[in-house]
């Protein structure tokens, strides 16, 4: 997908919460207590997060109180949220110094998991890598399944075992096919689970750990799915995740279908881990890595 496809699909998605800023509504008005206390309704509404918005809501008082907001306005108040996203240098996917690069993919069912491994596939294919998928959910009849289709059409090459295998066996024979095919790149799925099922949530540390005794560095990434339609709720699911596996990155996902993209802002202050893809679709190319500014001026287009 051509560039500017991308941000008109973006703005397309987060339209619901651009109507929220309702932007245009604030030009002409004098930047008093009253402004401050709409701005605010309205960054909260927008699942912005409660300590992100209060230093959007200081940062604005102490520039601009008792001026007239503006179209400079405006744009210090991008500037604050897109410094509040941005992570110079962390929001590209890490690259192994020798041998394959291995991303280990974890999130819960209905986050678009599944999905947004067959998106990172087309992507890193469409930079001329070369991509083997694991398998490791073989918890659910039909994952195996559904990865395998989205593979084929994304044109990888997958391991699997049979239903009820141990997805660590899964892992490990997909470091083995990696490292003799001497793919570029390792993506390993795995089964989607709730951050309150504990006996399923070590199994994805025996995951991890197998990854790491047959690839040196591996897992090079750990890629939390989240759901953007649920908002404040991710937090809880990226803590308990992130506790568990040591996640190094997070992929937002169903922007499209949600009023409250400021979620985003919110996991991403809270966390503290970088955004490295946002998707707004379906199709194969609706997942995009990252761009702060991009997603801001989305956000209030």
């Amino acid at each position: 997908m051509a560039i500017s496809g991308w941000v008109e699909r973006l703005k397309q998605g987060l339209a619901r919460t651009a109507q929220i800023f309702n932007v245009r509504s604030w030009f002409g008005r004098k930047v008093d207590q009253s402004f401050l206390d709409e701005l605010e309704g309205r960054l909260i509404q927008a699942d912005v997060g409660v300590a992100a918005t209060r230093r959007v809501i200081e940062r604005v008082r102490s520039a601009y109180s008792d001026q007239t907001a503006d179209e400079n306005l405006l744009a210090f108040v991008k500037s604050e949220i897109t410094t509040l996203l941005d992570d110079p240098g962390k929001s590209t996917l890490a690259i192994a110094p020798k041998g394959p690069s291995v991303y280990l993919i974890a999130g819960i069912n209905g986050s678009g998991k599944t999905t947004s491994i067959a998106k990172i596939a087309q992507h890193l294919k469409n930079q001329g890598r070369t991509i083997l998928l694991a398998a490791c959910d073989t918890f659910r009849a039909a994952a195996a399944d559904q990865l395998s289709v989205w593979a084929a059409r994304a044109g990888c090459e997958i391991v699997r075992g049979s239903p009820g295998a141990d997805p660590a066996s899964v892992a490990h024979d997909a470091c083995q096919r990696a490292l003799a095919r001497e793919v570029d790149i390792l993506i390993v799925d795995t089964a989607g689970r709730l951050h309150t099922q504990t006996h399923l949530m070590r199994e994805l540390e025996k995951i991890r750990n197998v990854l790491g005794r047959l690839i040196p560095g591996a897992p090079h990434e750990v890629l939390l799915v989240l759901d953007g339609t649920i908002g404040q709720n991710a937090i809880r699911q990226a803590e308990v995740f992130t506790k568990s596996i040591h996640c190094t990155g997070l992929i937002l996902t169903k922007l499209d279908g949600t009023a409250k993209g400021g979620v985003v802002v919110a996991v991403r202050q809270t966390m503290n881990l970088p955004v490295k893809f946002i998707g707004v679709g379906e199709g194969l190319e609706d997942l995009q890595p990252f761009d702060a500014a991009t997603f801001v001026e989305s956000l209030f287009s």
